[in-house]
């Protein structure tokens, strides 16, 4: 949802302010879903976008014809990916996995057939000293004057330091239900849909589905019992 347009190009300055939950079943063996609810602030105009934890600093774009564009921008976001020993009985034992902010560039080729973009990030928090890079194409439908609809599929690919990170066991960590296990570099598929319905120009409901299948290198980890994860999004935006 932090792609979520609004559109701003002028100087001026857009602002809003919502509230949203998201809802996430992470593949570590018999972990609860997880509901958390997030503040929602969007702040954007022809320098910046910073909407929920993703802020982008939009560099000079390259007009390649009427209808194509290329973007570019400096990414940092934060991601709250991990876990606590406490968090699932697997998990007993481990030692704690932290989320962090990462940073990096974006690059987006717009269209009026589809949008395609890739971006380069870095764990900047050192906690896993990794990189990711996502790669994704979407396309926004407009259903009259209030509806939204913009499907998307990607993949992302996590460096052998990030799957390791989050996937892996130590040797200290080890026990006779959980091996010793070094993740290696992989690479996830995903699909969903986001939208918008605006009221009007102030008030907005935003929602995101997302489903990852997950690459064997994850789930061959013994944290691991499933193939998928899936993540949903609710929130409302008031815009000034």
């Amino acid at each position: 949802m932090a792609q979520e347009p609004t559109g701003a190009e002028s100087s001026s300055t857009t602002w809003g302010l919502g509230l949203g939950v998201v809802s996430e079943q992470e593949p570590y063996a018999g972990i609860d879903r997880d509901h958390t609810p997030i503040p929602l602030l969007e702040v954007e105009n022809r320098y910046l976008h910073l909407f929920g934890p993703q802020i982008v600093f939009k560099l000079p774009s390259l007009d390649i014809s009427d209808s194509q564009r290329l973007n570019f921008g400096i990414v940092g976001k934060y991601d709250g990916s991990g876990y606590e020993e406490g968090d699932a009985p697997i998990l007993d034992g481990m030692d704690e996995r932290k989320g962090g902010f990462w940073a990096g560039g974006k690059v987006e080729w717009s269209s009026n057939v589809v949008d395609v973009s890739a971006e380069w990030l870095a764990d900047a928090s050192g906690n896993s000293e990794g990189q990711v890079i996502n790669v994704s194409l979407e396309r926004t439908w407009r259903f009259g004057n209030h509806v939204l609809l913009t499907p998307h599929v990607g993949a992302n690919w996590h460096d052998e330091k990030t799957t390791d990170y989050y996937f892996g066991v130590r040797d200290s960590e080890a026990r006779i239900d959980r091996p010793a296990y070094v993740g290696e570099s992989a690479t996830n598929l995903e699909a969903g849909v986001r939208g918008v319905y605006m009221f009007n120009k102030h008030h907005s409901v935003l929602m995101g589905v997302e489903v990852t299948r997950l690459a064997d290198e994850i789930k061959d980890s013994p944290l691991v019992d499933r193939s998928t994860g899936n993540s949903m999004f609710l929130g409302y935006l008031y815009r000034f």
